[in-house]
């Protein structure tokens, strides 16, 4: 009994595919508290499975038979009921978050995962902003690949005049991780995906 249990509740989980969601903006200074617990329960409730997050800045890995567009249109309507406000969710798959990690220029020359960030964009950016941040550099480096600005801070993102630059000049739809939690995105999201 216990056995086809496992056996029916693994077949239902590998018959969806794996997902990374990230939210912007959140639990920020103070400013719109999500408790991840709660983040977790909603997502669940909405229908998506194998919910489960990483730190406290919205990181979210699940499973889902919808696709990308579908999941971010029932997080946009979910989130603000649940927590009074809005956070734009961006939502890749897993092979996307894979080809993120594959397409690293600055994977050589990264000396700790929070020199390097990914800057993932929901829409392309003028060739003119991209050059206009690129002006703005001095020990950064910059790269555009297939919808993900990489930034390298040798300096600090902190410190960086291009990260601050990134809102104002590219005017897109964005949000940034740094390497150490893409690459552990993309471990969790492996832990839920088929064996090959």
């Amino acid at each position: 009994m216990a056995s086809s249990f496992s056996r029916a509740t693994e077949e239902a989980r590998l018959s969806h595919s794996v997902f990374v969601l990230l939210f912007r903006g959140i639990n920020v200074g103070g400013n719109k508290i999500v408790r991840m617990e709660k983040l977790r329960d909603v997502l669940t409730e909405a229908g998506f499975s194998n919910v489960a997050t990483y730190i406290q800045s919205g990181n979210v890995i699940l499973t889902s038979d919808q696709d990308a567009a579908h999941i971010a249109a029932t997080v946009e309507e979910t989130f603000p009921i649940a927590f009074g406000f809005s956070s734009r969710p961006t939502v890749r798959s897993r092979e996307a978050w894979l080809r993120i990690i594959e397409e690293n220029p600055f994977a050589q020359v990264m000396q700790d995962g929070r020199q390097v960030h990914a800057v993932i964009l929901d829409e392309g950016p003028a060739e003119a902003a991209v050059q206009a941040l690129q002006t703005l550099a001095s020990t950064e480096g910059i790269e555009l690949r297939d919808g993900v600005l990489y930034l390298h801070t040798p300096d600090g993102f902190g410190r960086s005049e291009v990260a601050k630059a990134l809102d104002r000049t590219l005017k897109v739809p964005l949000t940034a991780r740094n390497w150490n939690t893409v690459l552990k995105l993309s471990e969790m999201a492996d832990a839920l995906a088929p064996s090959a």
